[in-house]
């Protein structure tokens, strides 16, 4: 079969006009019925300006730091509880039929998919970093809803909702921080006490030892060293005179020469002691021992050495004990005072001054029972000899105390090392603290200083720059798109019955077709002769198609009047968009 021209589908409508009609009226009917007869949904909108703080935050810093966009999340989240919704819901009765089929959890969501919140943002240059970013300045609350009135009201009410939630969550927050930081500063204050109440008794406890006592103690400590080595010097000086006098009163008699009646020198015991030792010798050398005079000498010496001060031993023993002394001293100058020959010649003379001692206890146990010595010179030289035993005691008294001194000196340089380690831990924790506390205060009152500034409303806070306005128009069904495409669909429609028909028709129409079935083409072709019957309902035709197009353009007119715009607001913004194109 030959393919079909243009004119064979002009002709294939033409003979399914009727058909072809009919289709498009009736789509394009349903179409119109469907727009007018789907429910509208109002919306109903508030915008929201999101105001920074009154106050420069230079000057008062809010304590809040989170992003505004942050902040709308965390309280959509508060506001869009189930009881908050629920509350409402009973407030306004939403939902009715829906509440009574549908669970209350599919209801909530219903009526979380009709509460819309859109932020409104602006790009900005972050003053912190320099960089471009974008911050949001302003947010939308709308609520969808068939009766404009009710969606008013409804959006009316959470937007009071998100006012609210934002000054109570702002006002929550910073008396939150401002008590957290409150009980800190009071824990650090409490804190900072006890390391003070430490330093403190620490500081007491070793008060000699702490590391600024160092210089003072190194400086005691040189000068009771070099007190003790004055005093030695004067130890030894002194123990030089005593032994020296000693020596003196040793050679000394402490009775005057007592004279007879006829003037004869009446010797001492001592002095006789002298004679009959020379004369002992003098008859030894003559007699023997049993000789009467020989044995008579000897009682008497015995009996005189038992009454008699032996002058002679304690010379003796006063001229070796400055010899030793003399010894030691220069050994001292050489070695410590535990060298072991300081010590072996310090027992020497130790041992040597009992022996002495006990001369002289002797001695002066006679002169007590022979009563007070006579002889000035005894007596000058006994006063001189008192008076350095007495300063030797002194002395020795005075350098026990500053080996004392100085054995707590040295124990007091041993022990600051650990003492500064401690000290410097404890100062180390105190000076932290008192950072620490100095800096929760300052924190601490900015806090309350943020407190106040959210309490009087001076800080960022929300402000309703637009109110929830009553809807004049719904925002969808979208009735002139429903409409338009109903139209496009009842075209298609109508064609595609058309040509479904003309191809599903295998009737020869023309000479085309003859001469496509037959090979040849016709003899003669006759044309169709309509009766007037077939005219009179070819005309019944027309003119039912013509009122039937005129109902369907008042049809389409009434519902673009109802429910989209008013034909006489459409008549004058169609005569000024043609004044605006020809001008």
């Amino acid at each position: 079969m030959e393919e079909k021209e243009l004119s064979d589908y002009i002709t294939a409508f033409r003979r399914n006009k009727p058909q072809f009609g009919a289709i498009l009226t009736g789509i394009l009917f349903l179409s119109l019925l469907f727009a007018a007869l789907l429910p509208p949904t109002y919306r109903s909108t508030a915008t929201i300006l999101i105001e920074e703080q009154e106050i420069p935050p230079d000057l008062v810093r809010s304590t809040i730091t989170t992003y505004a966009t942050q902040r709308l999340q965390m309280i959509s989240q508060r506001v869009m509880t189930r009881n908050n919704l629920n509350r409402i819901m009973e407030k306004f009765e939403l939902y009715p039929d829906a509440r009574q089929r549908l669970t209350e959890e599919e209801v909530i969501r219903r009526m979380r998919e009709d509460i819309t919140l859109d932020t409104i943002s602006t790009d900005i240059i972050d003053p912190r970093t320099g960089r471009p970013s974008t911050a949001t300045i302003a947010f939308t609350l709308s609520y969808d809803s068939g009766n404009p009135e009710l969606a008013q009201r409804v959006v009316n009410e959470i937007t009071s909702l998100y006012l609210e939630e934002n000054l109570k969550t702002r006002t929550q927050r910073t008396a939150e921080t401002a008590d957290f930081l409150k009980k800190e500063t009071r824990r650090m204050d409490k804190y900072v006490s006890v390391l003070e109440k430490t330093l403190a008794d620490f500081k007491e406890k070793n008060l000699n030892s702490l590391p600024e006592q160092k210089p003072l103690n190194l400086e005691l400590m040189d000068r009771t060293e070099r007190e003790l080595m004055q005093i030695d010097n004067e130890i030894l000086s002194l123990e030089d005179r005593k032994f020296y006098l000693d020596g003196q009163l040793a050679q000394l008699k402490p009775d005057m020469p007592v004279i007879s009646s006829d003037g004869e020198r009446i010797l001492s015991p001592e002095d006789r002691l002298k004679s009959l030792k020379t004369e002992y010798l003098a008859l030894s050398s003559r007699y023997s021992d049993k000789h009467p005079d020989v044995i008579k000498a000897r009682l008497e010496i015995d009996s005189l050495r038992m009454n008699a001060n032996d002058t002679d031993g304690g010379l003796d023993l006063a001229k070796h004990l400055t010899g030793l002394d003399g010894e030691l001293a220069a050994l001292r100058k050489k070695y410590s005072e535990n060298h072991p020959d300081v010590v072996n010649l310090k027992n020497r003379i130790s041992v040597l001054d009992e022996e002495l001692k006990k001369v002289q206890r002797t001695r002066t146990i006679r002169e007590i029972g022979t009563g007070q010595p006579e002889n000035p010179a005894y007596i000058t030289l006994q006063t001189q000899r008192d008076g350095a035993v007495q300063d030797l005691r002194a002395l020795r008294q005075r350098r026990e105390e500053l080996k004392e001194k100085r054995t707590e000196y040295e124990n007091r340089l041993l022990q600051t090392p650990r003492v500064e380690r401690q000290y410097l831990e404890l100062v180390r924790d105190y000076d932290n603290a008192t950072a620490r506390y100095r800096e929760l205060r300052a924190k601490a009152m900015e806090a309350e200083v943020a407190e106040e500034l959210e309490k009087r409303r001076k800080g960022e806070r929300f402000s309703v720059i637009e109110p929830p306005m009553l809807p004049e128009k719904p925002i969808k069904p979208n009735r002139p798109a429903i409409a338009f495409l109903g139209a496009l669909l009842a075209v298609a429609g109508g064609l595609g019955y058309v040509l479904l028909m003309e191809n599903m028709d295998k009737s020869v129409r023309g000479p085309k077709w003859v001469t496509a079935s037959a090979g040849r083409p016709p003899l003669a072709v006759i044309p169709y002769f309509r009766t007037d019957e077939e005219v009179s309902d070819r005309q019944k035709m027309k003119t039912v198609a013509m009122l039937t197009g005129l109902g369907l353009v008042l049809l389409i007119l009434t519902l673009v009047h109802w429910l989209w715009i008013p034909l006489d607001v459409l008549w004058f913004k169609s005569l000024r968009k043609m004044d605006s194109i020809l001008s």
